[in-house]
């Protein structure tokens, strides 16, 4: 019986899952191991306007072969939506007409709190931490998300 996962000596790869964790002045990125195993870190992006900020996502999505993004949903700490999660909502919906890919929206709630705690406990410069406590969030709530594939948390996905 023929294997579905094409040949490497072909040449393409594994589509990957993308982890966004989406603030107001970045968006901190993660892309999946091959496998949905793993999330690595990728650069963040500093956000300038809708249409950068987009076109930067699109070579993101082109050079990993995205096929799905999870994008960090900001719940109030007793899982209410506020204002923030309306804005996730929001630009989730947007990811979706424009990527048409499937968006996952994934409980945020403690992503960065536990990056900046992770990042405290390292050598690193205060600048530094700052520069990557998006990275490293994004990094949480894609690797969240893949463990629930095998058997965890809750997706929070409309």
């Amino acid at each position: 019986m023929p294997s579905c996962e094409t040949h490497p000596a072909e040449g393409r790869r594994k589509p990957r899952i993308l982890g966004l964790d989406v603030g107001s002045k970045r968006i901190g990125l993660a892309i999946s191991d091959p496998l949905g195993i793993t999330a690595q870190g990728l650069e963040t992006i500093h956000r300038q306007n809708k249409r950068r900020d987009l076109a930067e996502l699109e070579r993101v999505i082109r050079r990993y072969d995205v096929s799905e993004i999870v994008i960090g949903l900001p719940l109030r700490m007793s899982g209410a939506e506020g204002t923030q999660a309306a804005k996730m909502q929001g630009f989730a919906e947007e990811i979706r007409r424009r990527f048409t890919v499937p968006v996952h929206l994934w409980d945020e709630r403690l992503s960065s709190a536990q990056a900046n705690r992770l990042l405290r406990e390292t050598d690193m410069s205060i600048k530094r931490r700052g520069a990557v406590v998006d990275q490293m969030a994004a990094v949480l709530i894609l690797q969240n998300f893949l463990d629930m594939r095998t058997g965890g948390s809750m997706d929070v996905s409309h």
